[in-house]
């Protein structure tokens, strides 16, 4: 029976590289939390406050939902972000993404998530690559989610498109200036 995982990014050229490439990346030292996910499992993609660099304004958000399309395996090149290097890898098949800086603020839903015990210490455990959910909880975030973010199919690569401005152009570079970056990692 599949899981449920939240992935955390905290960097958005990490982000747009999630979203446009549909594959996930794991550091070197997180085999263990990266080997737990299989195939078909849900995945909730989780942007820290960090992830666009102004963690006073934005928040840590749920902001899409995926399911994991192929086995965890080991990178024959290793994706580099900033100086931090990923050495496995997964592919994803993202099914929705919200409004950019829109989505489910997940510390307003610590006290109903069983995952987080100690709702005071609760981003403790927000430091890692993915954090499996209970059940209850993966169905609280389906839940809030809903109704699901809507999936425009045809354009460009055929990604998923949130409504609205998450993704206004589907390409690298459309989501690369959504992201805030200058460009993604795998523009073209």
């Amino acid at each position: 029976m599949p899981s449920s995982h939240l992935l955390i990014i905290g960097d958005r050229a990490a982000l747009s590289w999630v979203v446009t490439e549909q594959r996930m990346a794991f550091p070197a030292g997180r085999s263990k939390a990266a080997r737990a996910l299989e195939e078909d499992d849900e995945i909730f993609l989780y942007t820290t406050r960090g992830c666009f660099r102004n963690p006073t304004r934005d928040l840590g958000r749920v902001v899409g939902r995926a399911s994991v399309a192929g086995p965890v395996r080991v990178l024959e090149e290793p994706v580099v972000f900033g100086e931090r290097s990923f050495t496995e890898g997964c592919r994803l098949e993202v099914s929705g993404l919200t409004r950019f800086r829109e989505g489910l603020v997940l510390r307003d839903l610590v006290p109903r998530l069983s995952v987080f015990p100690d709702p005071a210490t609760w981003s403790v455990r927000m430091r890692r690559a993915s954090l499996t959910l209970p059940p209850r909880d993966a169905e609280l975030l389906r839940t809030e989610l809903e109704p699901a973010p809507v999936v425009v199919r045809g354009g460009g690569r055929g990604l998923p498109l949130g409504a609205g401005d998450w993704l206004r152009r589907p390409t690298s570079r459309g989501i690369a200036a959504l992201c805030g970056v200058r460009a993604c990692a795998c523009a073209t």
